[in-house]
């Protein structure tokens, strides 16, 4: 699996517990809607400007959102 597609699943993961729509998360960071549905589908992949503007939004350390589990 490639960052992006761990980006991903981090980010709707982190979005639905907190139970945020991407609308809501859109505003919250400045990017549009349409860009965070692309992101969250593994369709284009986020700069790191990006990534910091939604880790902020979200409150989290980017890391949380490049996170892998290993099995």
């Amino acid at each position: 699996m490639d960052l992006k597609e761990v980006m991903a699943i981090n980010l709707r993961r982190i979005r639905h517990e907190r139970q945020i729509t991407q609308e809501e998360l859109a505003y919250m960071s400045g990017i549009s809607a349409r860009y965070v549905g692309s992101i969250e589908r593994a369709d284009k992949s986020a700069s790191v400007t990006v990534l910091g503007k939604i880790s902020e939004a979200l409150n989290i350390d980017p890391t949380e959102l490049l996170r892998t589990t290993r099995k």
